[in-house]
């Protein structure tokens, strides 16, 4: 079943042809949207709903809280247009504190693809999923010339000498873009996490950790509930802390204006340019 909140026009109408009456407009009332979906699942269909990340995940909070996480019901809850992805629409259509704040309940998981590609590799994962979950989209940052990276959870997406970053969702493909312009001795090893929470992180990422001694997270969401957070304290309760650790996240609108997608990263340190001169910094910390 696929349910939308009103949304999706010019988008989701082949999806609605293939789907008859298995596609459900539940119109502008995500709580009622949410609880349907409750309902649905609870007589064994696979609910899907759809909306703008916030309409999906804050509106509805105390529905996913009290029908969907409290019953363990396996429910995806799409959210169009992660981090500042609608840019000049401003606040109220940003999804800053998404999966932070979703993580906090219980049974949730969280998944957050990179790339185009990652996007069928989630689904299939999503549908076997017995909890629910929330599937945060954003539009691919691929460099150009680049094949798509196979998908895994955690992906080493280049090798180098330099400092190790972690990074969430799209932003990575800038990041990349200016890596593969380095030399080899310098440029960062870079990782990436798709799926959350981190119950724990793989051997080889800590061995690269251990290697550089500098870490460097970066994703588009506020501090509290951050993977920034979260690998943090796994490498603390691990005993493989590095020596030096930076973490850039949404600083929400300190200028208090809003633009385009790359206004809000540029305001909080998180463009290309701001994250190179980091990665820079930490190269004096080795």
């Amino acid at each position: 079943m696929f349910l939308t909140g009103d949304l999706g026009y010019a988008a989701l109408e082949p999806l609605r042809e293939a789907l008859g009456k298995r596609f459900i407009n539940a119109g502008v009332a995500e709580q009622h949207m949410i609880s349907m979906a409750a309902g649905l699942a609870r007589k064994g269909f696979r609910p899907w709903c759809y909306s703008i990340a916030p309409f999906i995940y804050a509106r509805p909070f105390e529905q996913i809280r009290n029908d969907l996480c409290m019953h363990n019901l396996p429910v995806v809850l799409v959210g169009n247009g992660g981090g500042y992805g609608y840019g000049v629409m401003g606040a109220t259509h940003h999804a800053i504190e998404d999966y932070g704040a979703l993580l906090s309940l219980t049974n949730m998981r969280c998944f957050v693809p990179a790339f185009d590609g990652d996007v069928s590799a989630m689904i299939d994962r999503l549908m076997a999923s017995p909890t629910p979950a929330y599937f945060r989209l954003g539009r691919t940052e691929l460099p150009k010339g680049m094949a798509q990276p196979h998908y895994l959870n955690w992906r080493k997406l280049c090798g180098g000498g330099g400092a190790t970053l972690l990074a969430v969702g799209p932003i990575v493909g800038g990041v990349l873009d200016a890596a593969r312009k380095m030399d080899e001795a310098s440029r960062p090893s870079i990782w990436l996490v798709g799926e959350l929470p981190l119950i724990d992180v793989p051997p080889e990422f800590k061995s690269d950790v251990t290697r550089s001694q500098r870490l460097v997270v970066i994703e588009e969401h506020v501090p509290h509930g951050s993977v920034g957070q979260m690998v943090a304290h796994r490498l603390l309760l691990d005993g493989a802390s590095p020596r030096w650790f930076a973490h850039r996240t949404a600083q929400a609108y300190p200028s208090g204006r809003y633009g385009s997608q790359l206004f809000h990263r540029k305001e909080s340190a998180l463009d290309v340019a701001s994250i190179m001169d980091l990665l820079k910094t930490g190269a004096t910390h080795g």
